[in-house]
């Protein structure tokens, strides 16, 4: 395969040993890359001028719910109950395979436009194994780099029908994709579980479907938002001492856990993702994300509910930023006292995007920085644009002033996925207008 050399460039390795290279080259052949450096001599290989970019490895999606692209800005004034009774009582029920793979589909080519290389696809929409397979195939098609979460339904039960939260991950179908199409770990689309857990499900069916997990060496997600959901209020307490908690173990929200809870939570190596703009929406308290690193652990950062939130991971990290900012520099606004630095740095916060969304979903040693032997997924962004332009800082430059429209070039395990400012799958207008007939019949047919 054809080596290809990106030259002259800002580039933000997010390895500590490389570090940020004013101007730096980076090699890689087919998925791997080979070296990264001041200076790199390839004569064999393509040769990309990047002198007004900056490169850094694509950013990592870690929570976001992409069957909903197609019924975007439904929800933007929903609270949680109405999200509740609205997306999953109701609109959810509507949805037929081919929605919920236009939904993947355009969701994931939605990211990659935005400079996303690997989404963690929260899919908790699969009443029936042909959902499940059109899903998969909506992400495969989009060339993105996915976890994909298998999760559950949850409309609300018929006469004579058990509660969701009473059932358990229904295994026959975990069976089927992790000896079936999901079967490698080394494939672009790999195989995670969206599970209830103690908040939203009894505890032997929490219980019941982290044991799944662990049968099958997959991680288990699982929502844990405000105090008023919680189903089981020692549920943390009992997964510990029934030996269920892991590095495979993400939550995502977690407002309300206590410190013990989060301490106990992150001494058995369980990840955390932060989605701030859904849990200001909906009223869940504070982000997490300081008190995540206070006790020694690596929150990640996602989008959440494609409904009523921009997938723009650019706009989530700030909104994240700014708002631990804002929460640690709180106690001082109420003293009167100035602050004297801030609590996060720029980079810190980049590492949610990049590195730590890597280790949360386990692929820590494939993706997440630009270090040799890694795959090759790496964005372009044009330094020079009118927003960002003098990138005077190429750390602040992306955290502080890049959105999608910045992104150039999109690369994932070294296949170009976005080229000059445009997707490179062969029928975007299509699959969009697709989406569009698709949502406004789901909503048609929901009466909303």
């Amino acid at each position: 395969m054809v080596k290809t050399l990106i030259k002259n460039a800002k580039v933000i390795s997010m390895d500590s040993t490389i570090g940020v290279l004013d101007g730096g080259d980076i090699l890689f052949d087919g998925e791997e890359i080979l070296e990264v450096a001041p200076e790199i001599a390839a004569s064999d290989a393509d040769l990309i001028d990047a002198s007004r970019m900056i490169v850094m490895p694509g950013l990592v999606d870690a929570h976001i719910h992409t069957w909903q692209a197609g019924i975007r800005g439904i929800a933007g004034d929903w609270t949680m109950g109405q999200y509740l009774r609205g997306m999953h009582a109701n609109l959810a029920t509507g949805f037929q395979p081919e929605d919920i793979y236009l939904g993947n589909l355009a969701g994931g080519l939605t990211q990659l436009n935005g400079g996303v290389t690997t989404l963690f696809d929260w899919c908790h929409n699969n009443p029936t194994p042909d959902h499940t397979d059109a899903a998969i195939d909506g992400l495969f098609e989009s060339g993105i780099r996915a976890i994909f979460g298998h999760g559950s339904p949850k409309p609300d039960p018929k006469e004579g029908q058990k509660h969701f939260s009473e059932v358990p991950h229904p295994k026959s179908e975990i069976v089927r994709l992790r000896e079936g199409r999901l079967s490698s770990d080394d494939s672009l689309v790999t195989l995670a579980m969206c599970i209830l857990g103690p908040h939203y499900s009894i505890y032997e069916v929490t219980h019941e479907d982290l044991l799944l997990a662990q049968e099958f060496d997959l991680v288990a997600s699982a929502h844990m938002s405000g105090g008023f959901n919680r189903m089981v209020p020692d549920g943390i307490f009992r997964m510990r001492d029934d030996g269920l908690l892991s590095s495979k173990v993400n939550v995502v929200h977690g407002n309300d856990l206590s410190d013990e809870e989060l301490a106990i939570m992150i001494d058995h190596g369980v990840k955390f993702t932060v989605t701030p703009e859904v849990e200001i929406q909906m009223g869940f308290g504070d982000p997490i994300t300081g008190r995540v690193m206070k006790a020694g652990g690596r929150p990640s950062v996602g989008v959440d509910v494609e409904s009523n939130i921009t997938g723009d991971m650019f706009g989530v990290l700030r909104t994240t930023l700014q708002l631990q900012r804002m929460i640690d520099n709180r106690p001082f606004a109420d003293a009167h006292e100035p602050i004297t630095e801030l609590s996060v740095s720029a980079m810190e916060a980049l590492e949610w995007a990049t590195i730590n969304g890597a280790a949360m979903m386990g692929l820590e040693d494939r993706i997440g920085s630009l270090t040799p032997g890694k795959q090759a997924d790496i964005i372009l962004i044009r330094a020079d644009d009118l927003n960002i332009h003098p990138a005077n800082n190429p750390v602040s430059a992306v955290v502080f002033y890049a959105n999608a429209s910045n992104v150039d070039t999109v690369f994932v395990a070294g296949t170009a996925r976005k080229k000059n400012g445009k997707l490179v799958h062969k029928d975007v207008h299509n699959v969009m207008d697709k989406l569009a007939r698709s949502g406004e019949k789901i909503l048609a047919n929901a009466g909303a």
